[in-house]
């Protein structure tokens, strides 16, 4: 017996004594990891990977088009209200600056409202009177144009018969004398019942835009708390000041080219130069193709109704004009607010073209510049989202 306790005692001496700490983390180590096998093998190498990041792609991409299908469905609905949030964006301040004056919330909103549907409805009016009073004009400057094109084509490099002049002058007495434009109308009632339908959509949408805007946010943000709910206020805020800016800079802009070019028109004499003055102003909201779609607009109404010199000078006003607006009047008034790659414009421009016609077109750039402000504020105010953050010089 002594010989057996001598010997457990030379073994405790043998066997080092280990600290404290390291008992308890070898008491506290969690056992490894089991190696995966079969399918959870498969699913864990690299090609495992983009395959889970692919699925998740195709799920947002499957998600994003059941939405644009359905609200290409309810296009009546969705962009009377798309339309409404921008105009609540851009006339907001001064909805605000009459209650900071002392007006009565609902006055200041039935103010900005009536003033907005004002313009609109002027702009309107002040289109259709100036076509009616100047068709006859136009239709009959427009036949001398098609006479004195005859004799600047001799001279071309390339042949074109009288016979050819001739059928393209019937065609064109036979569209202005007709009553196409008549029937055209009798077959679009249903094209301007919609029309009207929306925009009284949209003038009751906005309405309760401006006279309850923030409300109508903050009940939409009810289900967050927390950093959810401090990111929605930064994200709602970013989206509007976005629209707002977006919208009056490119008002301002869209004056500015509307009153140049409509002064060179008339000083020309190009007939309906109010109503191509007005497409300028509307086209302008068109970013990249407007300002090109817009003169040349005007060049073929010189063209036709007054001569290739009258349309090569509209030409050369339309550039001139255009080259101010965007070396001097851009940069000051719009500065950062449309900070997105011209790429970037251009699919969108695309995108918003095919799935809604020209309202996309209008609608696409400054919803896209909305969303970009918004991944810009995700994380902080002055923090983007993790996948948007610079990570190295971008440099090439």
């Amino acid at each position: 017996m002594g010989g057996v306790g001598r010997r457990r005692a030379r073994r405790s001496e043998r066997r080092p004594e280990r600290p404290p700490e390291e008992e308890r983390a070898v008491e506290t180590k969690a056992p490894a990891d089991p190696e995966p096998r079969g399918a959870s093998k498969l699913w864990s190498t690299g090609f495992g990977h983009v395959a889970t990041r692919s699925l998740q792609v195709l799920a947002v991409i499957a998600v994003a088009a059941v939405l644009i299908f359905i609200g290409a469905r309810l296009t009546l609905v969705v962009i009377p209200v798309l339309i409404a949030l921008v105009f609540a964006a851009a006339i907001s301040p001064l909805v605000s600056w009459l209650r900071r004056r002392g007006v009565a919330s609902i006055l200041a909103t039935w103010i900005a409202l009536l003033a907005l549907v004002a313009i609109l409805v002027g702009v309107m009016w002040l289109v259709v009177l100036a076509v009616v009073n100047q068709w006859d004009e136009l239709q009959s400057q427009a036949l001398d144009g098609i006479d004195s094109l005859q004799s600047y084509v001799q001279d071309l490099p390339f042949q074109i018969s009288s016979e050819q002049i001739s059928s393209v002058r019937e065609s064109a007495t036979g569209l202005l004398q007709s009553s196409a434009v008549g029937s055209g109308a009798i077959a679009g009632v249903s094209q301007t019942a919609n029309f009207v339908t929306g925009f009284f959509i949209m003038v009751v949408v906005l309405f309760f835009f401006l006279k309850d805007g923030p409300a109508i946010w903050e009940f939409l943000l009810r289900p967050f708390s927390g950093e959810a709910y401090d990111r929605g206020r930064r994200v709602g805020s970013a989206t509007i000041q976005t629209l707002g800016n977006y919208v009056r800079g490119t008002a301002i802009i869209a004056v500015a080219d509307a009153v140049g070019i409509g002064i060179g028109l008339a000083i020309v004499g190009v007939p309906l130069a109010i109503p191509l003055s007005v497409l300028v102003f509307l086209l302008a909201f068109i970013p990249l193709v407007g300002a090109t779609l817009a003169g040349i607009l005007a060049a073929l109404v010189a063209l036709v109704a007054l001569g290739p010199v009258e349309a090569l000078i509209v030409v050369a006003i339309v550039v001139g004009v255009n080259q101010l607006e965007g070396n001097f009047l851009q940069p000051v008034v719009m500065g950062r607010t449309l900070s997105l790659h011209p790429l970037v414009i251009l699919i969108a421009l695309t995108a918003g073209t095919v799935l809604v016609g020209i309202t996309g077109a209008v609608l696409a750039v400054p919803i896209a510049a909305s969303i970009w402000r918004a991944i810009q504020v995700w994380d902080g105010p002055d923090l983007p989202a993790k996948f948007a953050r610079q990570k190295r010089a971008e440099t090439v």
